[in-house]
């Protein structure tokens, strides 16, 4: 008989699945890593665990603890149905630019809440940085995740996304093109990739109000960069250690109008139901046409469901009240 012997043992060895329809003006092969696969529906199930796991083996974690994290929801879920199976208990930060989807998904799976205003800067003591990481500090036997300096995030990646698309592109993979937001994902796959072949190139996707993109081209973090967005889950107002600029090639960013209009495109024309950093992804791998030929092969990474998204991406009037429609 062939089964899991509990839920985590379900994560990784997601599918790649050809686009055909919005990237059919492109010459190369584009292959999409579909992460929805994963239990929790993103691919933060991967470096949740394995943060876990690590903190488990050097005691940072204590049985019967608290995982407290800030997040935009991915991470928190992936989090959360390892601390089910493992038996600890979690609280979890939001901004409340998060989709009450995801929100209500997290106190499904038994989690406790809180969330923060958005539009605050990362060190007011209300912003959500500030707020998880002094939850860690008052909460007994709490472990505070921080995935943004958290080496198991990009070590996740490494050990088990790269590898996973090396063998299924049968190492012909020329381009990996990825939103970046904690930098776990596109650091470590990324590390991974240039390790097997160091001509693969590595692009991050961007969002307007993030200071990735000019900070990789100039080394300058400004400040003017930085303004409030829409699009969830990519983009940051800080620097997380996690994001290794020297193995990625090139950054593109995409409009928050683009990401969600993209978005109901991959839902709509290619049968793919998934988040609105999907939208922005695909909108980037659109926007470096001319980077590639047609021997090609470029994956791009699809994080998170399109559940999480009901009231806004793919809400018409939502749309319409962001002027993303007529």
């Amino acid at each position: 008989m062939k089964y899991a012997k509990n839920i985590l043992e379900t994560i990784g060895n997601t599918p790649l699945v050809k686009l055909n329809v919005l990237t059919k003006e492109l010459p190369c092969l584009v292959l999409s890593k579909y992460e929805t696969f994963n239990p929790g529906n993103s691919v933060k199930d991967r470096m949740a665990l394995q943060m876990i796991e690590d903190a488990e083996a050097d005691g940072r974690l204590q049985p019967g603890g608290t995982i407290i994290e800030g997040t935009s929801g991915n991470t928190g879920m992936g989090l959360a149905l390892a601390a089910i199976v493992k038996g600890y208990k979690c609280i979890f930060v939001m901004a409340d630019k998060q989709s009450k989807e995801k929100i209500d998904i997290l106190r499904a799976v038994g989690a406790e809440v809180v969330v923060c205003p958005t539009d605050v800067a990362p060190d007011d003591p209300r912003s959500y940085y500030a707020v998880s990481k002094r939850l860690g500090e008052e909460t007994p036997n709490a472990w505070y995740v921080n995935q943004y300096d958290n080496p198991s995030n990009c070590k996740a990646h490494f050990l088990s996304t790269g590898p996973e698309i090396w063998e299924q592109t049968a190492g012909k993979i020329t381009h990996f093109v990825v939103g970046v937001g904690t930098g776990g994902t596109i650091s470590g796959v990324g590390s991974y990739l240039k390790m097997k072949n160091p001509n693969v190139k590595i692009w991050g996707v961007d969002t307007y109000g993030s200071v990735f993109k000019k900070y990789h081209e100039t080394g300058i973090f400004d400040e003017n960069e930085i303004y409030p967005y829409v699009t969830e889950g990519i983009g940051e107002d800080i620097l997380p250690k996690n994001v290794n600029f020297g193995v990625i090639d090139g950054f593109t960013k995409v409009t928050d109008k683009d990401a969600a209009v993209y978005t109901q495109r991959l839902s709509k024309e290619e049968g793919m139901f998934l988040g609105n950093s999907a939208g922005a992804a695909i909108k980037g791998v659109l926007q470096l046409k001319e980077h590639f030929t047609k021997e090609d092969v470029v994956v791009v990474l699809f994080h998170d469901h399109g559940s999480r998204y009901v009231g806004k991406m793919f809400n018409d009037d939502w749309m319409r009240d962001k002027g993303y429609i007529e």
